[in-house]
């Protein structure tokens, strides 16, 4: 069965588009220079672009390139992630946490980007373009749908967002179906009251790190 028949319904609220482009855009703004910073750090501190680009999966199962800044050495291959993300979702033991542990991958201004979530911020652009919110399901990466329980396709009901009920609630301390519950509760009962609680507790979730 194609996800797009496992996606038995998708929601797109006229008020979270309008939420996105007022918040979103205003953040785009307001972050500019510190994202010119930022670039110009990830070029001194090892060779490469600035921005990492990769296909996730969105709204209704469709595909879109997603913008982060680069964290990693150039030349990396997936197969570690691959690893952690098929250990994570079988629920194995040892993987306590959905991201590899001490990964040599990262660079030194990697881990400080994404201690804060910093490496996020070009998602703002996605935002804007309407291909994500700031708020929802953490926008998945292809090869992990065939981890997938039948339940846990419910989550691309609504565009895949920033920030999200999951991580607000533990992150990648959860576990897999823990993860999953939270985005589909967040599918199924969306509303910018929730958006906006959400959008507060993200501010002290990230600088607790």
């Amino acid at each position: 069965m194609s996800l797009e028949h496992r996606v038995w319904m998708v929601r797109r609220a006229p008020w979270k588009r309008a939420l996105d482009l007022v918040v979103g855009g205003t953040a785009l703004v307001i972050l500019s220079p510190v994202m010119l910073v930022l670039a110009i750090l990830i070029r001194l501190d090892s060779p490469g672009p600035a921005i990492f680009r990769q296909q996730r999966v969105g709204l209704g199962g469709t595909m879109f390139d997603i913008w982060k800044f680069r964290s990693m050495y150039v030349g990396n291959d997936d197969e570690s992630h691959r690893n952690a993300a098929a250990a994570w979702f079988a629920g194995s033991p040892v993987a306590e946490s959905y991201k590899v542990e001490n990964d040599p991958r990262i660079t030194r201004i990697g881990r400080f980007l994404r201690r804060f979530s910093l490496d996020e911020l070009p998602q703002l652009f996605n935002v804007v373009r309407g291909e994500m919110s700031l708020v929802g399901p953490r926008p998945a990466i292809e090869y992990e749908l065939s981890l997938y329980e039948r339940w846990y396709f419910d989550r691309f009901r609504v565009p895949p967002g920033m920030t999200g009920l999951w991580q607000v609630s533990g992150r990648d301390r959860t576990s897999a179906p823990a993860m999953m519950k939270y985005d589909v509760e967040y599918a199924s009962n969306s509303s910018l009251r929730t958006d906006i609680s959400i959008l507060l507790r993200t501010i002290p979730t990230v600088l607790g790190r």
